[in-house]
């Protein structure tokens, strides 16, 4: 399977048979500059309704949209919603987030939406195993780096690819990716915005992945 970074919290992810899936489209504007979304997929994800994460109309291919908590199988594909807030008032800043997970090609992949506050136990036990983790670090409108790493810690992710923070294609309030990856090690930076990824292929230490995004 491949995961492109489209920019902000916007991954396509295909399957080795062509299945797509987008995850939170975003609109450009109000701070986001990130090229138009023109692409095509069959399922689509949206993890709460802000204009930053839920442009399902530019996505070509009539998709299927996926929101809150479901648990369903789309062309081989299980995907299942968590509950959670977008904040650490309990929604009442900035209403409901839903983390998805699922499983393409036998490689579990977690999305934590605009994830704002930590996990609790229930919500780990409900994510499950996770072998990809996106996960947003620019703070502000989500966790702060350091709720950021105590969520990998918890979710013990075999990658981990940031996302949600502050490019040179964004003017929103929020941190760079350096602070989160301050004092870490096996980091791999790339100059390219998709990377592959093999369930027999995966590192046995957990590695971030830093992609370049593709608009």
């Amino acid at each position: 399977m491949r995961i492109k970074w489209l920019g902000h919290a916007a991954f396509v992810i295909t399957s080795d048979n062509g299945t797509r899936i987008i995850t939170d489209p975003y609109t450009p504007q109000g701070g986001l500059s990130y090229g138009r979304i023109n692409e095509m997929a069959h399922i689509v994800t949206v993890s709460h309704t802000h204009f930053d994460h839920n442009n399902v109309s530019a996505v070509s291919g009539k998709p299927e949209v996926v929101r809150g908590a479901v648990s369903k199988e789309i062309r081989g594909i299980k995907i299942k919603g968590i509950p959670a807030f977008h904040d650490a008032a309990g929604g009442r800043q900035r209403g409901e987030n839903t983390v998805f997970t699922m499983v393409v090609d036998g490689v579990s992949v977690c999305h934590l939406g605009d994830l704002g506050h930590p996990l609790t136990q229930e919500q780990i036990n409900e994510i499950g195993k996770v072998d990809v983790l996106l996960i947003p670090v620019g703070g502000f409108y989500t966790v702060e780096p350091p709720v950021a790493d105590q969520i990998c810690s918890d979710l013990s992710p075999r990658v981990i690819i940031p996302m949600h923070f502050k490019t040179s294609k964004t003017d929103l309030p929020i941190a760079g990716v350096e602070e989160f990856l301050r004092g870490k090690s096996n980091v791999k930076r790339l100059a390219a915005s998709e990377v592959e990824f093999k369930r027999d292929g995966l590192p046995v230490t957990t590695q971030i992945v830093v992609l370049t995004p593709a608009l």
